[in-house]
């Protein structure tokens, strides 16, 4: 009760300093289009609350989140993917990573004549993806799916054209799956050279191409699946059940990192090890400057994230989100006195 009261007199605080003020102060970030759906929703909401606060996204992937960041063209930035070392370094500053929702990378597919649910292993969306695997009729993908009538169909893959952090938790577990994926892909990037398909911009882009083209195959985040209504098919985790991708098999997942969460934040739950975990699951992050210039900017944001990271988590659930677990907050209310104000 006594961090309620805190943050609310907080609020109430930068609130008035602002009426005071007269005037509206407006924060640009831009980032991930994973997470887009939940920050447009805790923007609009934080506005309600603080009608002298816009925060304006972009939602333009993770690869360009981090150059604008990076560039300080921006406030804030967002990815699902951590940075990596070199990124860092090139920053001007130091970065901090604050998980805010977890989300699911679902494997769509648009088969004609199939509507029950496809399954998949690792192994077989690598051969998929890089198109070794060329016929949706296919032995491997018929034994995972018994029953289901595959027409002999050719395969098109789907992938981003843009530097994303979707294709960074996808290319993450598919690396963890299949050693040939991870030697002919070089590794786990938000940007990879694809050896077969065609590009599209954003999540909304790859669920449009996979919507127009029979026999095509992608991966998007959770929720653009379930709101454009593309059959998304389960995977196979660790445990070697199949899973499908839903709030619970996402927490499931999160369970065992957040007992051994490093200090950074940067941690990749891709292919978790336990009961019900789905295994393309992950934290999606936004990133803040440790010593941002504008400290009036960076109070306010500070007291945004911790609106989000507490009352904000209330609306994950209808947004296709698992929240983040408890202890992983705890750590993220410390992690945020780095902030210079």
């Amino acid at each position: 009760m006594k961090s309620s009261k805190f943050l609310l007199g907080l609020s109430l605080g930068l609130a008035a300093a602002a009426l005071v003020s007269g005037q509206t102060v407006q924060i640009n970030g831009a980032g991930a289009t994973f997470p887009y759906p939940i920050y447009s929703k805790w923007f609009s909401e934080y506005n309600k609350l603080h009608p002298e606060v816009e925060i304006n996204y972009q939602s333009i992937g993770s690869g360009g989140g981090i150059k604008q960041l990076t560039s300080q063209t921006v406030f804030f930035g967002a990815s699902d993917g951590p940075m990596s070392d070199d990124q860092m370094k090139s920053a001007p500053g130091p970065i901090l990573h604050l998980p805010t929702v977890l989300g699911a990378v679902v494997p769509i597919y648009n088969v004609p004549g199939v509507t029950g649910e496809l399954k998949f292993t690792g192994p077989v969306l690598a051969q998929l993806i890089l198109g070794k695997i060329t016929k949706w009729n296919d032995p491997q993908i018929a034994k995972l799916s018994p029953g289901v009538k595959l027409p002999d169909t050719d395969v098109t893959v789907a992938h981003r054209s843009d530097g994303s952090g979707t294709t960074y938790i996808f290319v993450d577990y598919l690396c963890k799956a299949s050693e040939d994926f991870k030697k002919t892909i070089g590794g786990v990037a938000t940007s990879i050279s694809w050896p077969v398909g065609i590009g599209g911009k954003g999540n909304e882009g790859v669920s449009g191409l996979v919507k127009q083209t029979p026999g095509a195959l992608g991966y998007v985040e959770l929720i653009y699946a379930t709101q454009n209504k593309i059959p998304y098919g389960s995977v196979q985790n660790a445990a070697g059940e199949f899973v499908e991708a839903s709030l619970a098999s996402v927490t499931a997942a999160a369970a065992s990192a957040s007992k051994s969460m490093p200090s950074d934040f940067r941690v990749s739950i891709t292919n978790a090890a336990g009961k019900g975990a789905y295994p393309i699951s992950s934290f999606t992050w936004l990133l803040f400057y440790e010593k941002p210039t504008d400290k009036a900017k960076a109070k306010i944001m500070v007291d945004f994230t911790k609106w989000a990271l507490t009352d904000g988590q209330k609306y994950c659930a209808e947004l296709g989100y698992a929240p983040l677990p408890p202890e992983v907050v705890k750590l993220e209310m410390d992690a945020i006195k780095r902030i210079q104000l």
